[in-house]
Formats: structure tokens, sequence, C-alpha cells
């Protein structure tokens, strides 16, 4: 029983003790959590106050530097200012200045302008005085001393240019031969002239009505596709085709020709034949045009340039072969390029493309070498072959190689036998070169001769010299280049022979 009272006893202290121990350290625990609060609110309030003290001093400094910063733009801007100021002052004396030297030039001009009209009318005075003293005008003055002189100098005159044109012209001349002679020699070509058949032989009369048709049904379906014109006239066994594109007289011509082949003229067959005679014929031009490509050698044309080459198989000049003849100029350029230095490849392009303007000249308005060109620019080709083209028929080309193409071309036109003329182009052409000869003064008699390469020009003698003989000569062959249209070339010889007949008695 004791034990048991002693035991709660002992509880009862224990659990006391425990409580005021836990009160104690509970206490102990508080009064430390305060201390550390009030040093963490002593040291915030430390760092708040140093924080206060050095926002103030960055502030202070910002503040400095600003009106530093302030002061150093107030002295900028009065520098400025002042040098503004001065420049305006400058500006305003330089312009003073400048209205002063203007004022003294427009009075200088004027005092210039005085002494001119003086010097005018002194000028005209003596002049006026001159010519009464000589009793002539200043013109009349003028004649005479030229003609004074031209008297002294006239026989040296002439004999130093009949001495320069000798020399000159026989080395010329001397080089020239032996150049074309060159080209010619190494290449060889058919001498041959072809020309346009624009006309069909018919194996009977009969076949007349045939193509014409009933109430001429047949022959206006046929000039319709074709584009060309159908001429029936009384000629026997013969029609006649009409047309400026070679291209399509030739489709007429073949259309016709299979027509009275089959002997069934009608619209329905006609429409057939053409259509097969149009892809045959473009075929053709195709393969022509790759021909005289290959054949000479030149790759990189566009196809359709091709094409169009191919299409002067059928275009005739004075009976000659377009496209013979651009083969031919192809090779005697390629020919001459070899003995000057020049550049081969391209002066046989130009040469081969020289006429391209002639393939549609019939469609296209304006000269061949201006088509020519027009194309050349079209297809993208090199300035150096578009020259050529475009001057191959002026007197002074511009570069080397349309000098090339020029002389290849007159060679291959000029050759015996490579053209021909019909007869009434070729009498008119002799008339117009004896009346350009006729038409100078002191002219007598003129005559055309080799069929036209030659005139020979008969002169009164009392009327012209041997000095004017020469002038007049280069006069006429100017006249002749300006106003007609030739192949090759035309010597002009002007003759002038006087004679003195006397008689012994």
């Amino acid at each position: 029983m004791n034990t048991l009272i002693y035991l709660v006893v002992a509880l009862i202290l224990g659990i006391a003790v425990g409580y005021l121990v836990r009160r104690s350290i509970g206490r102990r625990q508080v009064e430390s959590a305060e201390a550390k609060a009030e040093e963490i609110i002593r040291n915030a309030k430390v760092k708040q106050q140093e924080a206060y003290f050095k926002a103030k001093e960055e502030a202070i400094k910002i503040i400095d530097e600003a009106k530093n910063e302030e002061r150093s733009r107030f002295r900028e801007l009065r520098f400025a200012e002042e040098k503004l100021e001065k420049r305006q002052s400058l500006f305003e004396k330089k312009l003073l200045e400048l209205e002063d030297r203007q004022q003294q030039v427009v009075e200088k001009a004027n005092r210039l302008e005085e002494v001119k009209q003086k010097i005018q009318k002194l000028h005209e005075e003596a002049v006026s005085q001159l010519e009464k003293i000589a009793q002539m005008s200043q013109e009349e003055a003028k004649n005479v001393l030229l003609e004074s002189v031209e008297k002294k100098i006239k026989d040296d005159l002439l004999a130093r240019i009949k001495k320069l044109e000798k020399e000159g012209a026989e080395e010329i001349e001397k080089k020239a031969k032996n150049l074309i002679t060159l080209a010619v020699e190494r290449f060889a070509a058919s001498q041959v002239s072809e020309t346009t058949t624009s006309s069909i032989t018919l194996p009977s009369e009969e076949m007349k009505g045939r193509i014409i048709g009933r109430e001429g049904r047949n022959i206006k379906v046929l000039e319709q596709l074709t584009g060309t014109e159908i001429i029936v006239d009384d000629t026997p066994e013969t029609i006649f085709i009409s047309c400026f594109n070679p291209i399509r007289r030739q489709l007429a011509k073949r259309v016709l020709e299979k027509l009275i082949i089959d002997g069934r003229i009608q619209p329905a067959r006609i429409e057939k034949f053409i259509e097969e005679a149009k892809i045959k014929l473009a075929q053709e031009i195709k393969e022509a045009g790759e021909e005289a490509v290959y054949q000479l050698g030149i790759a990189g044309l566009d196809p359709k340039l091709i094409q169009l080459l191919g299409r002067l198989k059928f275009r005739t000049s004075y009976g000659q072969n377009v496209l013979q003849h651009s083969v031919e100029v192809a090779n005697l350029s390629a020919i001459l390029a070899t003995e000057l230095g020049a550049d081969v490849s391209l002066s046989k392009k130009a040469g081969l493309l020289h006429d391209i303007g002639k393939a549609v000249d019939s469609d296209v308005e304006g000269t061949h070498p201006e088509i020519g060109k027009d194309l050349a620019q079209k297809f993208g080709l090199a300035e150096g072959i578009i020259i050529p083209i475009a001057t191959h028929h002026e007197d002074h080309p511009p570069t080397l190689e349309a000098v090339i193409v020029k002389v290849a071309d007159a060679i291959s036109g000029a050759r015996p036998g490579a053209r021909r003329d019909t007869y009434e182009e070729y009498l008119k052409r002799l008339e117009d070169l004896e009346k350009i000869a006729k038409e100078f003064t002191g002219v007598e008699k003129a005559y055309a001769i080799q069929a036209g390469r030659e005139l020979r020009v008969f002169v009164i003698p009392q009327e012209i010299d041997d000095l004017a003989a020469n002038k007049l000569a280069r006069q006429v062959a100017d006249r002749i280049e300006e106003e007609l249209k030739y192949p090759g070339e035309i010597r002009v010889t002007v003759i002038r022979e006087k004679r003195v007949t006397e008689y012994a008695r």
C-alpha cells in the first residue's frame, strides 16, 4: 500500500518536474526566437539604411552626370551656333563678292559687245573701201584669187593626182587580183543560172477547162488555199502561177502537177493534194537548210533559223538560187578570212546568213538586210554576225568580217553566168546608165558597153579640161552608186579628145 502511494507520488512529481522542464525549455526557445527576430530586424534596418544611402549616392551621381552632360551639350551647341554664325557671315561676304564680280562681268560683256560692234563696223568700212578701190565685190575678188591659184597649180595638181591614182590603183589592183584569184581557185561552183518556173505545161487544151472547173470553183479553191493567182490565158497548153511568195508559188506548182497527173480535179482532191504537198515541202525545206549547214560544218544554229535558211532554196535573185549563192558566199568568206587573218568561223556564218532576210521579204516590210538584221537579233546571234548581215550592201562596212562578206557576195554574184536579167531589165539598166552621164554639163555622148559593166563618157574639150574630167568621172560613179542597183562594179571612163587641124597652103 505504501509502495503504491510512493509510486503515485513519484509519478505526480515526475509529471510536475517534466512540465516545469518543458516550460523552461519552451521559454528559452521563445526568448531565443525573439532574440533572433530582433537581430534580423536590426540587420534589415541596417541593410535598409545602407541601401538608402547607396541609392541616394547613385542618384546624386546620376544627377551630377546629367548636369555635366547638359553642360557639355550646351557648350557643343554654343560652339555649333558660333560656327554657323561665322559661316553665315562668310557666305554673306562671298555672296556680296559674287554679286560684285557678276556686275563686273556684265560690264565687261557690254564693253566687249561695244568693241565687237566697233570692230565689225570698221571691218565693213575697210571691206567697202577695198571694194571701191578694187572695183569688185568680196566674192568676185575671192573667185579671182582662186582662179589665179588654180591656173598656176592646175598642171602640177593634175600630174600629182594622176601619179597617185596610177600608183595606188596598180598596187591595190594587184593585191585584189591575187586575193580574189586565190579565193576563186580554191572554190569552184556551178555557173548555170537558175530561174523560178512560174508556168505549167498542160497535156492538152481540154485540161484548162478541168482546172478552172464548173463556174470556176476549182481554180478558186486553188487560189484561196495556196495564196497564188492562177493565170489561164490564150497561151496554148500553158497556165501561169503568179505570186510574190516563192514558197506559195512552189506549192501551187506541185499541186497542179499532181492534179494533172491524177486527172481527177475537184475541190476535195485539191485540198488533199495541198495538205500532202505542204508536208513534203516543209520537210524538203528543213532538209535543204540542214544540208547547207552540214555541208559548211556550222553548228549551234537555231532549228527555226535553219528552217528559214531552207526556204531560200525556192528563192532566186537575177536567176541565181539564193541558197546556193549563200553557201557559195560562206565558202568564199571563209577563204578570204583565212588569207586576211579574220575570224573564219564568224565570216562563214555571216556569209551563209547574209541573205536570210530574203526568206521572208515577201511577207515582211523592209529591205532584206534590215529584215535579216531583225531575224539575227531575234535568234540571239553574235554582234559580229549581225553587222555583216545588215551592212553587206553598204559602201563602207564597219568591220573586217563585214567587208569580207560584202566582197564574197560581189564575187558570187558578178562571176560570168551566175545571174541574168530579163531583156527589158537589161535594156533599162543600160538606158539608165547613159541617162545619168548625159545629165552632167559638158557631156557630149555616153555609151554603156560590156553588158552594162562599163560606161564611156565623151566630153566637149572646150568645156571640160583634164582636171574637170577627173572630177566628172568621180561624180558620175557616185551618182550611179546612189541611184542604181547592180551586181559587181561598173567602170566609168571619161574620154576627152582635142583635135587641132591646120592647113599648109
